[in-house]
This record gives C-alpha cells, structure tokens and sequence, in this order.
C-alpha cells in the first residue's frame, strides 16, 4: 500500500530553501503566479501543493524536486548528493577545485 506524501515535510523544506536564499514568499508566489497565502498555506501545511506548482517553485528556488521530496523516495544516490552535484556544475573551475579541497579537507 502506498503511503501519503508527507506534505508538512515538502513545505518545511520550500520554506528552508526559501529562507536560505532570502527569498520572500511574496517573490515566490508572485514569480509563480499564486497568491501569497498559497505559498504560506503550502509552507504551513494548510493546503497539498500541486506538481506542476512544485516543480514551478523548485525552477524559482533554484533547487532540484528531489531534494524537496528526499524523504519521499528511496533511490541509489542520495538527493543530497544530486544537490551537491547541481550545485557543483554550474561552478567555474576555480571554484570547483576550491570546493573539491574543502570537501578533502573535511
């Protein structure tokens, strides 16, 4: 049997990234078209958040859908390191080596 999507998790993470970034939820909604209190009601798991508006909100955010739903799905390679590797792509060179010598490091 398939469990539900653990909503409070998906919105606890929206708003961590969001916040993370500086990010207002007055930008987000108005960058995905949705009234602010939709976004605070997704944030507070006051309403489930559709897909099409997740993967609108992950494109704004600048994060991957599976890093929000990490705790959804179980796959091979953590969310944590698709991030890490999104993340990590779209650096230069020189801030790939200073990474790759921090990340040694630890």
């Amino acid at each position: 049997m398939m469990k539900d999507l653990d909503f409070a998790f998906i919105g606890k993470r929206i708003r961590e990234i969001r916040n993370q970034k500086m990010l207002t939820q007055e930008y987000i909604a108005n960058a995905v078209n949705v009234n602010v209190s939709h976004i605070s009601n997704i944030e507070t798991n006051k309403v489930k958040v559709s897909l099409s508006l997740l993967v609108h909100i992950c494109n704004v955010l600048d994060t991957t859908i599976d890093y929000i739903l990490e705790n959804e799905y179980h796959s091979p390679n953590s969310a944590i390191e698709h991030e890490l590797i999104y993340i990590f792509k779209d650096m230069d060179k020189e801030k790939q080596k200073t990474l790759l010598r921090i990340a040694k490091a630890l």
